[in-house]
């Protein structure tokens, strides 16, 4: 069976919401695909989906293992994180990440909302207001993000 296959039919069943079929489909390939970075960042994107962050944050540890500068392991393994109840280590991450998530608009964002959760206020603001300049579109998401409520009144309208 061929990568490429077994990563469109693996995208049809993650289309149906079947996420255990996905699973099985990338965990049939061969050792050395299961190790491709589109292998990964597929099957990340599946556990998130599930809400299994441990085994996605084990993804993101092996994505940044693999690619120490790019993005994903860090941004996607910080939320994993948050979402666990670890918002300190999450923010941590995401501070050792690379120098080019600071060109990220969802690094400042994220890094907003979880200093807004730890109660640095100002911290907070300042990188949603980054992260509004660099994209428009995180405004409106922060207008309804339940993490950002503590520090709405510090944000530009």
């Amino acid at each position: 069976m061929s990568l490429e296959r077994s990563l469109r039919a693996a995208q049809g069943y993650i289309e149906l919401d079947m996420t255990d079929e996905a699973l099985r489909e990338m965990d049939a390939l061969s050792a050395d695909d299961r190790e491709c970075e589109e292998v990964l960042q597929m099957r990340l994107f599946v556990l998130m989906r599930s809400k299994r962050w441990t085994d996605a944050l084990a993804v993101c540890q092996h994505l940044r293992n693999g690619s120490p500068d790019g993005t994903t392991g860090y941004i996607h393994g910080a939320f994993c994180l948050h979402e666990m109840g670890r918002t300190l280590e999450a923010k941590k991450l995401l501070l050792q990440g690379p120098a080019v998530l600071l060109n990220e608009p969802t690094y400042h964002y994220n890094l907003g909302c979880y200093n807004a959760v730890l109660g640095h206020l100002e911290e907070a603001a300042t990188h949603l207001e980054t992260s509004f300049q660099m994209d428009q579109k995180f405004r409106a998401i922060a207008r309804y993000d339940p993490d950002l409520k503590p520090v709405h009144g510090l944000l530009g309208k």
